[in-house]
């Protein structure tokens, strides 16, 4: 449900609530800046009607010293308003990204599936700044000028109420103006949004993939793809501020016209010489210093509009359910006993099932391998097992308690991954060998642990040794590098069930020798779950089991399988053929 301007406002400042008192001062100096300036015009009908046109030399001889307090005051709370103000609006930007960055975090892998990376790092980069606008400049603005111009029309009440009633006559119309377009300025807010997170989406990909991109030859498709989205981007700023100069202009003219039918009234026979020249002039001079702020009021509405836009994209993605942790059973080491039970599960994205019925146990401490094709399920159970992606249909149990009934970081603490695609951060080979580990490691424990991953090997040649840092991903390190780090960590984690998702896959043979080395010394005592492509990885274990569409069709030792020259055989010698 699409939620109201006002009710999406109304909720962004409950997070000035903590940093009220500041932002009490920043609205006192808001007004006590408006105060002065209307002050000014106010002081303007004595200093001309009882000092010049009387020739009262005392009241002129007050003006220096009254126009040097004015702006000294005025100075003074301009300061007070705008650093409290951008303190306030800071602290909200910081709580904001603070809480869309943990919030992202704690959400289920389903959440992260339907959005691309690029569209959420818009979100608490481009989409908080426009929040601190809607908070500190547009505020700003809306207080200041809007006491402002309240302030001039008590002046020009004070001078001729008759004839500043004209001047009220406007203000209906211009609420309808303001109404109409802020509807407009939010719309195509939430378009430039949407616009920015394509370009921040497609800049992601070009730096993701600017090899593919290259070897490809598919430059002048990228750059034509970004041109578009670029262009949606510029399209969408200039309808913005057409809108704005449009809604700016008929609200001064409008002004303008008050102003002129003031004039007119004055010019009469009859009133002429009912006015002071004082009363005049201050009168000209309110409805002139009006213009100002009337045309920032409805500028800012633009900034207030795409503020309330971008808090609305907030906090849909902060409205968003949580990962559900419902499980309450916790268990510091489990024995490693696993048992599925008809398991049927089908991705939120897709409509076929990937795993159908499938049921199988793994006794504590047996080696049980997956083979198959792409696409046959065998990844999907690596991503179930730690739960995540929650079960409909079917069961896990885990030394026969629900995997649903664990807490999930108890029951994520019983598994240790080890996956083709090792995902490593920008930090130094120790703190990524060691990342997560709930206790502290000496220096000689770390090595002794990239010993054991045969880290030790490329490491110990690096002028930095284990502080050597891996740069973005581990772009510094090869693929067996980075995959041996990968089993190091696992080694830390000293997990009771070990997943090793195609861990050698895409290696050379050197580095294939090595990992294999590393990943027995891991297995050695654990319930390991390996999915394989190279075949020969996995001769020696307890159980290999055939998936074809989600079920499990042969199952058995290497040499029972390969005596049944069935699925497995086929596969076993479409992988020796090619050698």
């Amino acid at each position: 449900m699409k939620q109201s301007s006002l009710t999406i406002y109304k909720r962004l400042l409950t997070y000035v609530k903590p940093y009220k008192a500041a932002a009490i001062f920043a609205v006192l100096g808001m007004l006590g800046y408006s105060a002065m300036d209307a002050l000014f015009v106010e002081l303007m009908k004595p200093f001309i009607d009882e000092g010049l046109t009387a020739r009262n030399a005392e009241v002129l001889k007050m003006a220096p010293f009254v126009v040097m307090a004015l702006v000294i005051g005025r100075g003074i709370f301009n300061y007070t308003s705008s650093y409290c103000l951008t303190y306030v609006g800071s602290q909200v930007v910081k709580t904001l990204r603070q809480s869309l960055f943990e919030h992202m975090l704690n959400m289920p892998v389903t959440f992260h599936d339907k959005h691309s990376k690029g569209e959420l790092i818009s979100k608490i980069t481009f989409d908080t700044e426009q929040v601190q606008q809607a908070i500190t400049r547009a505020l700003q603005i809306v207080i200041r000028e809007g006491a402002y111009v309240f302030f001039l029309l008590i002046v020009m009440f004070r001078a001729s109420w008759q004839l500043s009633l004209v001047f009220l006559v406007v203000t209906p119309l211009v609420a309808v103006i303001v109404s109409v377009v802020s509807k407009r300025f939010r719309k195509i807010s939430k378009n430039i949004q949407d616009a920015m997170g394509e370009v921040t989406r497609s800049s992601e990909q070009m730096l993701t993939g600017h090899k593919v991109i290259h070897g490809f030859g598919g430059q002048e498709k990228a750059t034509l793809h970004f041109a578009q989205i670029n262009n949606r981007n510029r399209q969408q700023q200039v309808k913005m501020d057409a809108t704005k100069a449009l809604s700016v202009s008929v609200i001064q003219i409008l002004a303008a016209g008050s102003m002129a039918i003031i004039l007119a009234i004055v010019a009469m026979p009859s009133m002429i010489n009912s006015i002071t020249s004082g009363t005049f002039v201050t009168l000209i001079s309110s409805m002139m210093l009006m213009l100002r702020p009337l045309k920032q009021l409805a500028n800012v509405n633009s900034d207030l509009q795409r503020g309330i836009a971008a808090a609305d994209s907030i906090f849909t993605v902060l409205d968003q359910a949580l990962e559900k942790d419902t499980g309450s059973h916790i268990v510091e080491r489990v024995k490693g006993d696993i048992c599925i039970e008809n398991l049927t599960f089908t991705y939120p994205t897709k409509a076929d099932p990937v795993l159908n019925k499938l049921s199988l146990s793994i006794k504590a401490g047996q080696t049980v391998a997956l083979v198959g094709r792409s696409g046959s399920g065998k990844s999907t159970l690596s991503n179930l097992l730690p739960r995540f992606y929650e079960i409909k249909t079917g069961l896990i149990t885990l030394d026969e308690v629900a995997i649903c009934e664990y807490q999930l970081k108890s029951l994520r603490a019983q598994f240790a991954l080890v996956s083709q695609q090792v995902v490593l951060f920008n930090d130094t080979i120790a703190n990524n060998i060691l990342y997560g580990s709930t206790r502290d490691f000496s220096e000689q424990e770390v090595i002794d642990v990239a010993k054991q991953a045969h880290v030790w090997e490329f490491v110990k040649d690096l002028p930095e040794g284990l502080n050597t840092m891996v740069g973005e991903n581990g772009v510094m390190l090869s693929g067996g590098q980075r995959q041996r780090i990968a089993i190091a960590r696992a080694i830390v984690k000293d997990a009771p069930i070990l997943i090793l998702d195609e861990a050698t896959s895409a290696l050379d043979t050197e580095s294939e020798r090595l990992i294999q080395k590393a990943l027995e010394t891991l297995m050695v005592g654990k319930t390991s779950i390996v999915i394989a492509h190279r075949l020969s990885t996995i001769e020696n274990a307890d159980l290999i089991c055939v998936l074809d569409k989600g079920q499990i069709i042969e199952q058995g030792k290497h040499h029972e399988l390969l005596a049944k020259e069935g699925v497995y055989t086929a596969l076993c010698k479409m992988q020796n053929g090619g050698h």
